[in-house]
C-alpha cells in the first residue's frame, strides 16, 4: 500500500504511539536487526544493501512520510526529537534496508509480476473503490497524488511490494503454534481474578496547610527544571493545496450536472429483489421441477429433496448486477410470487422466484451537487497548484519572504507568534491555526531564522515556511509560576501522606487485619471487582490496579498509586480462576491465528537477517544523522 498508508513512552502519545509504530513496521517487514556498521560514503547515500544504494533524498522522503503519517493519526505532529526517543529513526532505517534486501533477493531469484497481475492488485484494493464497490479511477488518482505519488511511481512500488510478498509469504507459510504454547497462552489470557479494594484520596490525606514562603522557595529550587519555559519560535507559513485552492473556484450547475449524469447510475440506489433459486443439471429436470412448483410445492421443500439448505435456496435481497446476466434479466422481469421458466446459465439451468421487491431510488442532483462541485473544483485546482508552486519558488529564489510572496500571489500567510516543540502556545494550549496533519512545527525547530527552507509536501500540495524569531528556553522566576509551584507542592504532600497511610494499612492486612475494618477506620468504603482478565477494564478499577492484581498471589495484598499519587488504592486478591480451555471457541481460534502470525513474522525476520548478512550492509552515519536531525543536537 502507499508508504504513508501502511498498516502502519511516557509523554503525549505514550505507549499507544509505540504500538502503532511497531505494528506499521512489522507489516512492512520492519524491526529486523541490522549490523551496526558505519562506513564512509558520498554525501548522497544513506546506506548500501548489496548492489542497491538508498539515497539521502529517498530515505528523507520515507522518513518524512512516516512522521507525517503518525502525526495525522494522532492529530498533532511528531517531532524529530520524539521520533528519536521512540527509536523510530532506527526502525525506519531497518525497514528500508530490509525491503532493499528483499528486492535484491527477488532479482537474484528471478521473480516477477505481470502487468495484469499488478493491475488486478491495484483494482482490488478497497481503498480505491467508490460508493458502488467498484474501482474508481478518480479516487485512485486523488489518493496517490495526496501521498506524493505519480501513477508510474505507485505501480512500480506495488510491483516491489508484490515480489516481497512472494518471498515472505513462502518463507512464513505453514507455521503453526505447538499445542503446549497455545494452552499456556490461553491460560495466561483467560485467567480471571477478583479483588476487594479501598480508595484513599484527598479526604484521607487530611488537612494540608499552606506552605511557608521559605518552604515554597526551597521546593521551587529543587524542582526548578519542571517549571522552565520551553524554547518558542515565531513562524509564518503559506499553504498551496488543491483543497485550499478549490475554495476559490466557482463551479456551475451545468458542469456539476454533466458529472452527475455520468455517475448517476453509481449514485442511485438500485432496485433489489429477494430471490429464491435452484439450479438443475439440464432443462428437462428444470421443467419437471417447475411444474411441481407451480402445483404448490415450495422452493424450501424442493431444496430439501435435493440436499440444499435454506441459505442455498434463498439468495436474499440482491441487485440485478450481482446475478449472472441471464438469471438477472429473467428474475428482474418477474412479478412478485411468479415462478420463472427454466433459464439456461453457464453452470446449469435455473428456476427462480421473486418473493419481495425493494424499488430503486434514483439519485437526486440536489443531494449530490455540493460534493460533485467540490470534486470538480479540487480537480481543477490540481493544475493551479503546479502553477502557483512554480511562481512561489520563483519568488523564494529571488529572496522574497514567505509572507511577502504569499501576499503577492494572493495566498493567505499564517503567522504563529510563539509555539514550542510540542505545538503549544505559551498558555499551554495547542496552537489552533496549524492544519491537522501539517508537520510545520518540527520542521521549523530543525531550521533557523533566515534559512531558505524546502517546501513541505501536504495534501497533494505544498507548504512554505519561515522562522521569524527564536525565544530561547529559560528558567522562570518563582513569581511567574507561584500558583503552579504551590499546586505541585500540595500534590506532592498529598501523595506522600497517602503513601504512608496505604503502607500502614497494607502492613496491618498482612498481619491478619480485615480490609473492612481498616476502611471503616479511615471513613472509606470497600469496593469489589470480580472475574476480570488481564486486558479487561472493570468499571471504576484503574488499569494499574488490574496489572498489580495479576502480580499478586491469592489472599495477597498490595497498593498502587492512581492519577499521579493523589489517589492510592489498597487491594486484596480474593479469588483466582483458571478457566478450562475450549479449543473450538472463536477466542482460542483467534489467539491461535495471532500466535501463528507471530511465528511466521519471526521466521521471515530470521530469513531477512540472514539475507542481509549474506548480501552485506553499509550505513553512512553522517547522512543518517542529517536526515533524522541527530546532528543538530
Amino acid at each position: 500500500m502507499l508508504r504513508g498508508m501502511r498498516k502502519a513512552s511516557s509523554n503525549w502519545v505514550g505507549k499507544t504511539i509505540m504500538a502503532v509504530v511497531m505494528g506499521v513496521l512489522i507489516i512492512s517487514f520492519g524491526i529486523w536487526g541490522i549490523a551496526d556498521i558505519f562506513r564512509g560514503f558520498g554525501q548522497s547515500t544513506v546506506a548500501k544493501v548489496g548492489h542497491t544504494e538508498i539515497s539521502l533524498n529517498e530515505f528523507r522522503q520515507i522518513y518524512t512520510d512516516r512522521l507525517q503519517q503518525i502525526g495525522r493519526q494522532f492529530g498533532r505532529p511528531l517531532t524529530p526529537d520524539q521520533a528519536r526517543a521512540f527509536g523510530l529513526d532506527r526502525q525506519v532505517l531497518q525497514q528500508t534496508i530490509a525491503e532493499a534486501a528483499l528486492d535484491e533477493d527477488a532479482r537474484r531469484l528471478g521473480l516477477g509480476e505481470s502487468d495484469e497481475q499488478i493491475r488486478q492488485l491495484i483494482m482490488n484494493d478497497p481503498n480505491f473503490k467508490g460508493v458502488d464497490g467498484k474501482f474508481d479511477a478518480n479516487r485512485f488518482q486523488g489518493l496517490i497524488r495526496n501521498f506524493g505519488y505519480t501513477e508510474q511511481r505507485y505501480v512500480a512500488e506495488q510491483r516491489k511490494v508484490a515480489l516481497r510478498r512472494q518471498i515472505t509469504g513462502t518463507i512464513g507459510a505453514g507455521l503453526e503454534a505447538p499445542k503446549t504454547m497455545l494452552e499456556v497462552a490461553t491460560r495466561f489470557q483467560n485467567e480471571q481474578r477478583s479483588i476487594e479494594f479501598v480508595r484513599l484520596d484527598t479526604a484521607q490525606a487530611g488537612t494540608i496547610e499552606a506552605p511557608s514562603a521559605e518552604a515554597l522557595a526551597a521546593y521551587f529550587e529543587d524542582h526548578k527544571v519542571q517549571f522552565r519555559a520551553p524554547e518558542y519560535r515565531k513562524i509564518v507559513f503559506a499553504v498551496i493545496s488543491p483543497e485550499e485552492i478549490a475554495k476559490w473556484s466557482d463551479v456551475s450547475d451545468e458542469d456539476a450536472k454533466k458529472l452527475f449524469d455520468q455517475r448517476k447510475e453509481q449514485l442511485s440506489t438500485p432496485e433489489k429483489r429477494q430471490i429464491q433459486q435452484i439450479v438443475f443439471p439440464n432443462a428437462a429436470e428444470a421443467q419437471a421441477a417447475r411444474e411441481r412448483l407451480v402445483g404448490g410445492l415450495s422452493f424450501e421443500d424442493l431444496g430439501k429433496e435435493r440436499g440444499l439448505s435454506p441459505s442455498d435456496v434463498d439468495l436474499g435481497l440482491v441487485t440485478k448486477s450481482s446475478l449472472e446476466p441471464a438469471v438477472g434479466n429473467a428474475a428482474f422481469a418477474l412479478p412478485v410470487g411468479e415462478i420463472s421458466q427454466p433459464i439456461q446459465g453457464p453452470i446449469g439451468v435455473s428456476i427462480v422466484k421473486v418473493n419481495k421487491i425493494e424499488p430503486g431510488v434514483e439519485a437526486d442532483y440536489a443531494k449530490f451537487a455540493g460534493e460533485l462541485k467540490r470534486q470538480i473544483a479540487t480537480e481543477r485546482a490540481r493544475t493551479k497548484v503546479g502553477e502557483l508552486r512554480d511562481k512561489m519558488e520563483d519568488e523564494r529564489g529571488a529572496g522574497t519572504s514567505v509572507a511577502d510572496a504569499a501576499k503577492k500571489l494572493g495566498l493567505t500567510a499564517v503567522t504563529i507568534d510563539a509555539v514550542d516543540r510540542s505545538g503549544r502556545a505559551p498558555n499551554g494550549q495547542p496552537v489552533a491555526d496549524i492544519p491537522q496533519g501539517l508537520d510545520v512545527v518540527s520542521q521549523a525547530f530543525n531550521s533557523d531564522v533566515g534559512v531558505d527552507n524546502d517546501p513541505i509536501a501536504y495534501k497533494g500540495g505544498y507548504v512554505w515556511y519561515d522562522v521569524l524569531a527564536i525565544t530561547p528556553s529559560r528558567d522562570r522566576s518563582l513569581d511567574e509560576v507561584r500558583d503552579q509551584v504551590e499546586a505541585r507542592w500540595r500534590q506532592d504532600q498529598i501523595a506522600a501522606k497517602l503513601k504512608t497511610k496505604a503502607t500502614e494499612m497494607v502492613q496491618k492486612l498482612e498481619q491478619g487485619g480485615k480490609l473492612a475494618d481498616e476502611a471503616a477506620a479511615i471513613n472509606a468504603k470497600v469496593e469489589t471487582a470480580s472475574g476480570f482478565k488481564r486486558n479487561d477494564q472493570p468499571a471504576g478499577v484503574p488499569a494499574s490496579i488490574v496489572a498489580a492484581a495479576f502480580r499478586t498471589a491469592k489472599d495477597g495484598v498490595g497498593q498502587a498509586p492512581v492519577t499521579g499519587g493523589t489517589e492510592v488504592i489498597v487491594y486484596r486478591v480474593t479469588d483466582i480462576v483458571d478457566p478450562p480451555i475450549d479449543t473450538a471457541s472463536d477466542e482460542v481460534k483467534k489467539l491461535k491465528e495471532s500466535i501463528d502470525k507471530s511465528l511466521s513474522d519471526e521466521q521471515v525476520a530470521s530469513y531477512v537477517n540472514k539475507l542481509e548478512a549474506d548480501i552485506g550492509i553499509s550505513i553512512n552515519q553522517a547522512a543518517f544523522a542529517q536526515v533524522t536531525g541527530a546532528n543538530q543536537q
